[in-house]
């Protein structure tokens, strides 16, 4: 009698961990699909290994951490966003990870309006002015992002180094990689591109 209630009792843990894979498919939430996901993996490994499927409970194990990781990186990028405010400093060091590496002289164009559309930069060192429009960008910024939004798909204004410059170079491919692997990065971009439409809609009213 012991030995059958023991082996339903393992029997349930195994059918519970099905219910939550197939609960997975009903989630509209990231989050709570990977906590779905990572109690399965739990259930199947206790089930595996106390009837000694060692490739399952292999498997489970592994998919445990990699959904483990996931769900971290999803509740970090929520706090990110939730702590965010239009007062922080957006942080897009990220870019010299990614990007390719240029040293431009003073005086030397980046790119001329109408140019098409191929890369943003990350602004490591130096200082650049965006011409006809009187701005200028300092270090640690980026710019010529606003293209890859623009259905142009061509520069929009000349940039010139003000002074000797160093910066990062992410073409879309890069720039793409970047977003998906440093969700801050994307957030300071998306906040950075949200803030210039704001401005320049207001310019337009006003105008």
């Amino acid at each position: 009698m012991e030995f059958i209630t023991t082996h339903h009792i393992i029997e349930a843990v195994g059918w519970l961990a099905v219910l939550f894979k197939l609960a997975t498919f009903s989630m509209n939430s990231m989050i709570w699909l990977r906590v779905l996901v990572i109690l399965s993996s739990v259930c199947f490994i206790i089930y595996s290994a106390l009837f000694q499927i060692w490739p399952l409970l292999a498997i489970e194990a592994i998919l445990l951490s990699i959904n483990a990781y996931r769900l971290y990186e999803l509740i970090a990028l929520r706090r990110l966003v939730t702590h965010m405010t239009d007062e922080s400093e957006p942080d897009f060091s990220g870019a010299m990870a990614y990007g390719k590496k240029r040293i431009i002289q003073s005086g030397d164009v980046v790119f001329e309006k109408g140019d098409p559309v191929d890369s943003l930069y990350y602004l490591a060192e130096g200082l650049v002015e965006i011409e006809g429009q009187n701005v200028t960008v300092p270090a640690g910024k980026i710019f010529g992002e606003m293209a890859f939004f623009n259905s142009s798909a061509e520069r929009m204004a000349s940039v010139r180094c003000v002074e000797d410059t160093v910066v990062y170079e992410l073409n879309e491919k890069r720039f793409t990689r970047l977003q998906y692997e440093d969700p801050k990065f994307a957030m300071a971009v998306m906040r950075l591109v949200t803030r210039r439409l704001v401005a320049n809609a207001a310019q337009t009213q006003e105008a």
